[in-house]
């Protein structure tokens, strides 16, 4: 069993990833779990600092009723090292599972992600992580998180347009989309370029299924 964890309290977001999470392990049983007492959207080191402790109480149930891998589903990995402290099985951040595969796809990759704020801890998390020689930019959509939910045609575009924008602009191999809530515009992204688009709920989920 996989248990994938959002870390805010908005539960279509968790769904939305568990729909993906659950095509890409197939027979292997996903469940979606929401923080209801993290914040609605993680935008920036404030928020992110609400969510981590009750994202850890559920790492703790997690881990004591079973769980084989458990997905932190929020791209600034929050809380990831401390999860891994409490959890007694593997614990991956999207964020991480996404710059590894775009690594391991070769040549550099970029991010495109939501607000400007979440820019700085993107690159402090791939330098953490030993993968800024890889990193061309981290790229701010200016969407917020909850527009992806709310304002989906609009959140898309704009993304897209971003993305875009790094293929002409960044002189990379792939597109890592920098948030658990643009799961469901992978498709849409990769249709309307020639770069590789890595998604990151599917990357932890792929590598997530490895442990089970």
């Amino acid at each position: 069993m996989i248990v994938l964890i959002n870390p805010n309290s908005t539960a279509a977001m968790t769904e939305a990833m568990l729909s993906t999470a659950q095509a890409q392990a197939g027979a292997i049983p996903v469940q979606g779990w929401t923080s209801t007492d993290g914040p609605a959207a993680i935008q920036g080191p404030e928020d992110g600092a609400l969510a981590v402790p009750p994202m850890l109480e559920l790492v703790r149930k997690a881990s004591a009723d079973g769980a084989q891998a458990i997905i932190i589903g929020c791209f600034d990995d929050t809380g990831l090292d401390s999860a891994r402290e409490v959890a007694q099985c593997p614990v991956i951040g999207i964020g991480q599972a996404a710059y590894h595969l775009a690594a391991i796809a070769g040549g550099r990759f970029s991010v495109v992600t939501t607000l400007a704020v979440s820019v700085p801890i993107l690159e402090e998390n791939i330098q953490h992580y030993g993968l800024s020689p890889y990193l061309s930019r981290v790229r701010a959509s200016g969407v917020p998180v909850l527009d992806l939910e709310d304002d989906p045609v609009r959140a898309s575009n704009r993304i897209v347009a971003e993305v875009q924008r790094a293929e002409a602009e960044d002189d990379v191999r792939s597109v890592v989309l920098g948030c658990g809530g643009m799961v469901h515009l992978s498709a849409s992204a990769q249709a309307q370029t020639k770069l590789r688009v890595i998604d990151g709920v599917r990357a932890a989920t792929a590598v997530a299924s490895g442990f089970v």
